[in-house]
């Protein structure tokens, strides 16, 4: 008995260790708060802590020194509570330029006691057009909890405390573009869109709630590091290979079965020569 819980003792202390190792970022040393005029702050010397205010002038964003031409990109999130209608919380990956790529983890706040909308989307030489939206199984202002982009050249797969809840396949071999050529930088913002970002605008945003303001977290991103044409990227990454399994595409069914809200693949009023071909 003495060895078994010294085994698990053991098993338990290392687990805890990885998780802590897991964040090895810091956004002193990062991120650029490149808008805002101060309303992007970092709040600790270890760079852990960083919030994004939105007030009637002005929201604010940060973006990553580096750009990225593949990568696994995460960080842990707690958004504006209370009522939060027609501001938007970001985390997202973008390239430049006209015919940009992109890929989208959207916030969609609510009046107060309505759901978050999750919205996700994968653009490729600017063309989106792939959302699907999710309310969470969590209150995603009452703490934390972590969001996460990894893009390789074999998918783009979201995940929300580590459970996949999208998985956007490369299908060049059917004629669908995927992303693989334009490298990208990590960015978030928290700004205002009362016009389409509630229940399409028709709850507006309350003014006198403002300022609004999210938290950031334990930002972590390793990828392969673009740079002077070309990208260099870390040796036996396993986000780099990764796909999901039936394990996970389970988990994804569960996800969409019960917390989706949206998806492009079924909406044939939008599409009615039928669905696009990446959804088959």
């Amino acid at each position: 008995m003495k060895s078994s819980c010294g085994t698990r003792f053991t098993f338990l202390a290392l687990y805890l260790f990885a998780v802590q190792c897991v964040y090895a970022g810091s956004f002193h040393k990062d991120v650029n708060i490149h808008w805002g005029d101060g309303r992007g702050k970092i709040h600790d010397n270890e760079g852990k802590l960083l919030s994004l205010s939105l007030d009637k002038s002005s929201g604010s964003g940060f973006q990553s020194n580096q750009e990225f031409l593949y990568g696994k990109a995460e960080v842990q999130m707690k958004l504006v509570p209370g009522n939060s209608a027609g501001t938007v919380t970001t985390f997202y990956l973008k390239s430049h330029g006209t015919t940009w790529d992109e890929v989208d983890f959207e916030f969609l706040g609510n009046i107060t006691g309505h759901p978050y909308t999750l919205h996700t989307n994968v653009y490729t030489k600017g063309l989106g057009d792939k959302e699907q939206q999710f309310h969470l199984w969590f209150d995603p202002t009452a703490g934390f909890h972590t969001y996460c982009i990894t893009w390789n050249p074999q998918s783009i797969i979201f995940t929300v405390d580590g459970i996949p809840i999208r998985e956007f396949k490369n299908s060049e071999s059917i004629g669908i573009h995927f992303p693989k050529s334009q490298p990208m930088r990590v960015y978030a913002s928290l700004w205002e869109a009362e016009h389409w970002a509630t229940r399409g605008g028709l709850e507006k945003t309350d003014w006198s709630k403002a300022p609004f303001t999210a938290y950031y977290r334990n930002y972590n991103v390793e990828g392969c590091v673009w740079a002077n044409g070309k990208s260099s990227c870390p040796k036996k990454s396993h986000w780099f290979t990764k796909k999901l399994g039936k394990g996970g595409m389970n988990k994804v069914k569960w996800a969409q079965r019960k917390y989706m809200v949206y998806n492009y693949c079924t909406d044939k009023k939008r599409f009615p020569q039928g669905v696009p071909a990446v959804c088959t």
